[in-house]
């Protein structure tokens, strides 16, 4: 099982209110039972002022009256009676014209402010377990790993045997999807994505009670705070919304597509002492498009898998290529790298990720590309020439020196060709002929941008900025694309 996939620099995207039915845990939230005042339920930050630590206070919280509607009614002051005139006589053809009334002083109006409601949605209460467990994320992660060995041994064998880099992936990805419940379109993509992709490890129908359960457990140990029946049915409700899609969409695909497909390196190259260009042949037609990822196992490291974006357009010859760094202790990078040779068989996941060009538009294409992540806009590039349009392709290469550039040769080239594309280099060290400075901001310096759809591949860091820069200098969100599901609902939030 995996989580979130974010494409890093090395090419390794690891490093891209539903129904109460509580059929899934085996019994019945109390989905209408409020939560108990006492210490253990979520309050509004206005309840706690005056603690000094910030946290829910252990006393119940006195409720505040709300005040009336109305016109609010000013009180007076008691005054002194109103002296006497001297007594005299009018004339008798007018009436004595009476004293003028001395006005009270009134005291100053009480100001009273209606209390501000708390939010109960499921999605606020959702975000608040998430935030009190965040300080401690890893001990509910063990916790959760813990109970779902010691309460379902068989489902070990889903997992790799050091769980070292696997461990986060499950719980974070559960976690990911339950607190943007609320974002349905973005969430259901990320979670059809989640529940093909969950085939490869073996996963069934069946496996999901069990994970929910133990979600639930370690939840409901680690954030006492914010816990209680209402809390409970909510996180119940999200993720059996959650697991319905991931189900529903694994067992459509399992009608379409194997698990996983076999195939073998035929090529191995060396860019750097650390970068390898490894080119693979499936044993069945595999369909992608452009810009798109798959997961990679090796044959040294069973069940540990990791994404790596496809370096070139579909082929004629059906063969796949690979951008692949070896970064310290990267199982699968370091496999591809230094072990891999021709004649290896390697297991491909099915295709997924969403950075491909919409052909049915002239907007240009705006390609940030860092590191390794210069391989799938590579493939981008591709695809626009097969496609035959014109359409103005801008690409800024990023690195930290000039000998990272290692695929910069195959993109002058293609510029060459392409009279709409123009490449830009872009270092963050040193002297030379290429930009200096981050990638990000190099973009600010071209332009304008406003006829262009943006796409970004690299390290998390340089993806989060580039964001940053393109909404900054108006570039709507929807079209900024890239394969992380955090870095996106960060972006549209």
């Amino acid at each position: 099982m995996d989580a979130p996939t974010t494409t890093s620099a090395d090419g390794d995207r690891s490093g891209g209110g539903g129904s109460r039915d509580a059929g899934w845990f085996g019994r019945s939230p109390k989905a209408t039972t409020p939560d108990p005042a006492p210490a253990g339920t979520g309050r509004h930050p206005q309840d706690t002022q005056g603690e000094g630590t910030g946290r829910i206070p252990s006393r119940p919280v006195t409720p505040i009256r709300p005040v009336r509607s109305g016109t609010e009614r000013a009180r007076r002051a008691p005054g002194a009676p109103a002296p006497v005139p001297h007594a005299r006589t009018a004339p008798a053809d007018r009436p004595a014209h009476p004293a003028p009334a001395r006005e009270e002083a009134a005291e100053p109006r009480e100001e009273r402010t209606a209390p501000v409601p708390e939010d109960t949605s499921d999605g606020a209460l959702l975000r608040r377990t998430m935030a009190e467990i965040e300080p401690i994320a890893d001990k509910v992660t063990s916790h959760f790993y813990a109970l779902l060995f010691l309460r379902h041994p068989d489902l070990r064998a889903l997992f790799p045997a050091a769980m070292d880099t696997q461990r986060d992936r499950l719980f974070k990805a559960l976690l990911t999807a339950a607190t943007h419940v609320e974002d349905t379109a973005l969430l259901t993509e990320y979670l059809m994505n989640l529940g093909r992709g969950h085939r490869k490890y073996g996963t069934r129908p069946e496996h999901y009670p069990a994970v929910g359960e133990c979600l639930i457990g370690a939840l409901s140990r680690y954030a006492p705070q914010t816990w209680g029946p209402k809390t409970e049915a909510a996180w119940v409700g999200a993720y059996t919304v959650i697991s319905q899609i991931m189900i529903d969409a694994a067992a459509k695909d399992e009608l379409r597509a194997p698990a996983w497909w076999q195939a073998e390196v035929v090529a191995h190259e060396m860019r750097t002492p650390d970068i390898a260009v490894v080119t693979l042949r499936p044993d069945a037609p595999y369909p992608f498009l452009a810009g798109q990822y798959a997961a990679v196992e090796t044959p040294w490291w069973p069940r540990v898998w990791r994404n790596y974006s496809f370096a070139s357009a579909p082929r004629s010859d059906g063969l796949l290529s690979f951008h692949v760094k070896a970064v310290p202790a990267g199982w699968v990078s370091g496999a591809l790298v230094h072990r891999a040779r021709p004649g290896d068989v390697i297991r491909l996941g099915g295709p997924t990720g969403s950075m491909t060009v919409d052909h049915t538009t002239d907007n240009g294409l705006l390609c940030l590309g860092g590191g390794t992540g210069i391989a799938p806009i590579k493939a981008l590039v591709e695809d626009v020439a097969r496609h035959g349009r014109r359409r103005s392709v801008q690409v800024f290469y990023g690195a930290r020196r000039d000998h990272d550039l290692y695929d910069i040769d195959t993109m002058l080239r293609m510029q060459q060709s392409h009279p709409w594309l123009n490449v830009r280099p872009v270092v963050d060290d040193g002297p030379g002929d290429n930009l200096c400075g981050r990638l990000p901001e190099a973009v600010c310096e071209y332009g304008p941008w406003h006829t262009y759809d943006a796409y970004l591949s690299g390290p998390p860091g340089m993806i989060r900025q580039g964001v940053d820069t393109l909404l900054g200098i108006g570039m709507p969100t929807h079209r900024i694309r890239h394969d992380s599901i955090e870095e996106l609902v960060g972006a549209r939030n």
